[in-house]
């Protein structure tokens, strides 16, 4: 599996439990990407396909699913049904270096 968004936030205790927060991660993904610091191609969802499906097939792991997400602006990937416009990073390098 790669790795996954939580690598890249802090984590706080709040009460003795650990919080973990990944929208900080989400908006520099997205905004990197609208700004044009991430490369990225352009795809739209058919019928039946789910954003790990697509994940696998363009970086072999359905575990950056989140990347594809956060790039496109969808806060859960079952909030992206069939015509949804996506964007799809295309360099997990790039995408890294800026979340880092």
């Amino acid at each position: 599996m790669g790795l996954s968004r939580y690598n890249f936030v802090k984590k706080l205790n709040f009460k003795g439990k650990t919080i973990v927060g990944t929208n900080s991660i989400s908006a520099k993904i997205y905004n990197a990407v609208d700004n044009g610091r991430i490369k990225y191609e352009s795809h739209v969802l058919a019928e039946g396909e789910r954003l790990d499906i697509l994940s696998g097939v363009v970086y072999g792991d359905a575990g950056y699913w989140w990347v594809i997400a956060a790039a496109s602006g969808i806060g859960w990937p079952l909030q992206a049904p069939p015509g949804t416009f996506i964007k799809v990073p295309s360099n997990l390098n790039d995408v890294f270096g800026i979340i880092s």
